[in-house]
């Protein structure tokens, strides 16, 4: 199983660095189409630009959906002063991204390279630095361009609407710590690649029909409303596993979750889930994620007829600068395998 972890590892690190705010997901779709085709897989591409693969199996057909969209920005407007507004992709605070180095992607293909922060920074100028409200007002987008006006921004090509992305800082330390923006949910979309990468080897026999879907759109609440297989009895959301106050996840384990903002998830798939990690001697916790939406509720809103759950690895200061460890990713992919024989 490690050298399947350490893969999952090592495509983590690769998604993270290809930029894909909800909206702007092409290139990190075409990555996925080329890796898949690589280890032997058939992808296809939905209207929506989600990446769906079966992998073979018979009857009761179960997905698995990970999103390879993430939290991003818009350019919302050019300031006077010749810098940018940003209006949010994603559910996050301001304060999460001030001092965050940032690529603007313009719609003609330029980029360029910018930095998060407080209109007013500086500690030995601005005396309410520390209590002054962090919003789309207060934060602003200064560009690495020599920029004075709205006319000199807009001579570098940039106008409203373009995407901006945030440095993901991508780390994984000798102690088995992952570190990096965007965790949330491109570890879980590498864990998939890996789960896929055993199947291809024979590694994992599947005891029923399995497809991976990708989702492009998840942070943006309709991920998983669209792209799945007509004849799917099943789903599973593989997303990040909630870490806080008075949840028994941490970033070691393989997180299974109960309930969140949607509601309650599927009562057999729960148990059987739970039964599998016990029986398994996994590392794992159950537990009720408070302000939380994964692809599978978007699929039930969409009105599709199938049983639901959610797992993933813990995921710590999720829509932050978020930190896992190799023991989630290995316990999660556990489940998975234990679940899919």
């Amino acid at each position: 199983m490690k050298s399947y972890s350490d893969f999952a590892v090592e495509q983590m690190k690769t998604l993270c660095s290809i930029p894909s705010p909800s909206g702007f997901t092409h290139k990190v779709a075409d990555y996925l189409m080329d890796t898949l085709t690589e280890l032997g897989c058939d992808p296809q591409k939905t209207n929506k630009g989600s990446v769906l693969v079966t992998l073979g199996g018979e009857d009761d057909h179960l997905v698995l959906a990970a999103h390879i969209d993430t939290l991003g920005g818009m350019v919302r407007a050019i300031k006077s002063n010749g810098r940018l507004r940003l209006t949010t992709i994603g559910g996050f605070p301001f304060q999460n991204i001030e001092n965050e180095n940032v690529t603007v992607h313009t719609r003609k293909g330029k980029e360029y390279s910018g930095t998060m922060h407080l209109c007013e920074p500086a500690a030995h100028v601005n005396k309410d630095l520390s209590t002054e409200k962090r919003n789309d007002s207060t934060v602003e987008l200064v560009i690495d361009e020599i920029v004075k006006s709205v006319e000199d921004t807009q001579k570098l090509g940039i106008s409203a609407g373009d995407f901006v992305s945030f440095d993901p800082r991508t780390r994984v330390t000798e102690s088995g710590f992952i570190k990096s923006r965007h965790l949330d949910d491109k570890l879980s979309a590498a864990i998939l690649l890996a789960l896929a990468k055993m199947i291809i080897d024979g590694e994992l026999k599947l005891s029923r029909k399995l497809t991976l879907l990708f989702t492009t759109y998840e942070e943006v609440g309709h991920g998983g409303s669209s792209g799945l297989p007509v004849d799917t009895t099943e789903m599973i959301s593989v997303d990040m596993g909630a870490v806080g106050d008075d949840l028994s996840t941490d970033e070691l384990v393989v997180s299974i979750c109960a309930k969140d903002s949607g509601g309650p998830y599927d009562y057999d798939i729960t148990n059987k889930l739970i039964a599998l990690a016990e029986e398994n001697k996994l590392d794992y916790a159950v537990d009720i994620y408070p302000y939380y939406g994964s692809d599978v509720e978007a699929s039930l809103r969409a009105g599709y007829d199938i049983r639901h759950g959610l797992i993933g690895p813990g995921v710590a200061a999720s829509h932050g600068y978020e930190r896992s460890h190799i023991n989630a990713v290995t316990n999660t992919l556990k489940l998975l395998k234990a679940y899919l024989t």
